[in-house]
């Protein structure tokens, strides 16, 4: 039997890439990628941006209108009870001053109409008389030199 030999290998020329400064299509489809993404980016960061004002604006709208609903609830809930029975019959007993058949209508005076001024004294009861209360500047020089103050 013959031994089997191994088939002569010849050496190859070991294949190198050749980089000559080109841009392959798919290093070009990715940057196109990234600065589509880039631009993207930038205008949604400008909407958020743009609309935050916006958004402090809605809510302050959006609570004035609340409270405008629950003004607007008061009011016509007001407006039910000035139209109702019970009203006209509240003013006019306050307001109005007027009674149901077989009713009286009682209306206090006041205790100072019925009651005499209060007496003047008579001149010859000698009244106390306060002496003048002294200037602003004569308490100061009294307090500042311990003596009084001179008179002018």
């Amino acid at each position: 039997m013959a031994a089997k030999t191994p088939p002569e290998t010849t050496p190859q020329p070991e294949k190198r890439k050749r980089t000559t400064g080109q841009l392959s299509g798919l290093q070009i489809m990715f940057a196109a990628i990234l600065a589509i993404g880039l631009i993207l980016a930038i205008n949604f960061s400008s909407r958020i941006t743009a609309a935050q004002p916006l958004q402090q604006l809605y809510a302050q709208v959006s609570g004035e209108i609340e409270r405008l609903r629950q003004e607007q609830g008061d009011l016509i809930a007001e407006r039910d009870y000035v139209q109702s029975d019970a009203y006209v019959e509240s003013w006019a007993r306050d307001a109005g001053k007027m009674v149901r058949p077989g009713e009286i209508l009682v209306i206090p005076k006041p205790a100072e109409i019925g009651t005499e001024p209060t007496p003047v004294p008579p001149p010859d009861i000698p009244l106390e008389i306060a002496p003048p209360e002294p200037d602003t500047w004569q308490v100061w020089w009294a307090l500042f030199f311990d003596s009084p103050p001179p008179k002018f």
